[in-house]
């Protein structure tokens, strides 16, 4: 059985730099809980919506988010949608002032953030999806922007619609996955990319960020996915999809060419976007291969942030540890300089987007003290 932490003791934890968090069911234990982003902190705006967050190669926390100014809707209706961003030099003790990334005039609008890291330069990647109402409406972009110094400052975006996707594609309703991306040990970074007309997609680059491209299998059922390398070297795919009531699984051993699926009917989902975090992995020196994955635990309703893991490289996972029982949407993860894993997710019917912070043996119940996963 989980227990959770009365709100006066949540109230007692320290605050440094940001809000504690005010009230909800949380799981006892946790290393540490920091509101980041409700609509009391700035004057105007409707809602913060869609978190991603990364560490970066000197550990920074990087936190972005959606500002969604004049109402709460996604990018195809919302004439106003900003990107914001909160980082971290203390694994989530503390965090800085809230900072504006993409701010363009009303009428056009960035969305859906998702970040990558790439292991071997250092460079970070914050990708997003735009879209200019005045000009171009119901047309879908896709834009990239690069930082070189772990996310202290920002390239001007690019935008790379014409090098991942199709010109047919023109007018289809298509986007980024939010959260985070993924690279493999041979130095490919690979990302999701979703077109609701002609299935699910990954693109990638082997030049570190320089040119990107898209790998031409549609992949079915899937709604916003996460992808890794499984430690034998095939890709692992795990996927949203709406009114299915479960996720959904794809592998992959020929490097995104052909694809198996299966229904996770133990990974039970409302249709909500999950993440999936590589943890440690044998062929990179650790004990045993690990695997995280976060979702809203519910078949029907965004509710009870849960995390599970799996030590078989996605073929079961554990029954999932609550993190909060509430109202709870999109999660994204992160492995911490410390060791600690990070998540980042939207709470109380989106009004709250909180970062939450636990240890390997604190999921496990002491099952998995783990080793030393200290970068």
């Amino acid at each position: 059985m989980f227990k959770y932490l009365p709100l006066t003791l949540l109230l007692l934890l320290p605050a440094t730099g940001c809000h504690a968090v005010p009230e909800g069911s949380f799981a006892e234990g946790l290393s540490c809980c920091r509101e980041l982003f409700n609509t009391s902190m700035k004057e105007g705006v409707s809602c913060y919506r869609i978190p991603a967050l990364a560490a970066a190669s000197d550990g920074t926390l990087l936190a972005v988010i959606d500002e969604r100014v004049a109402d709460g809707s996604d990018l195809g209706t919302n004439r106003n949608i900003n990107l914001v961003l909160r980082r971290s030099s203390d694994n989530g003790d503390s965090w800085s002032d809230l900072e504006s990334l993409v701010d363009y005039p009303d009428g056009r609008s960035a969305s859906d953030p998702s970040l990558l890291v790439d292991e071997i330069t250092g460079q970070i990647f914050l990708f997003y999806n735009f879209m200019d109402h005045d000009k171009a409406p119901g047309e879908y972009r896709l834009h990239v922007m690069k930082s070189s110094d772990n996310g202290s400052t920002w390239s001007e975006a690019e935008d790379i619609t014409g090098q991942i996707t199709k010109e047919d594609w023109q007018h289809d309703f298509k986007f980024i996955t939010s959260g985070l991306g993924t690279q493999t040990r041979s130095g490919l970074l690979l990302h999701t990319l979703v077109n609701l007309k002609r299935g699910l997609h990954l693109f990638a680059s082997r030049d570190h960020g320089k040119s990107w491209t898209l790998i031409d299998t549609p992949i079915r059922p899937a709604d916003e996915s996460k992808v890794v390398e499984l430690d034998d070297g095939r890709w692992l795919i795990n996927s949203r999809v709406n009114k299915a009531g479960k996720r959904f699984t794809h592998f992959s051993s020929d490097e995104g060419k052909s694809w198996e699926s299966r229904a996770e009917k133990t990974l039970v989902d409302p249709g909500c976007n999950g993440a999936l975090l590589r943890c440690t992995q044998k062929s990179k020196g650790a004990a045993k291969n690990r695997l995280l994955f976060s979702n809203a635990m519910d078949r029907k309703e965004r509710r009870n942030l849960a995390v599970r893991i799996s030590y078989d490289e996605g073929e079961s996972w554990s029954s999932g540890k609550v993190i909060y029982s509430g109202s709870a949407a999109y999660s994204t993860m992160a492995l911490l300089k410390n060791g600690d894993i990070g998540i980042f997710f939207e709470k109380d019917d989106y009004s709250n987007n909180v970062f939450v912070r636990f240890s390997l043996n604190w999921l496990t119940e002491g099952n998995d003290p783990g080793e030393s996963l200290e970068r």
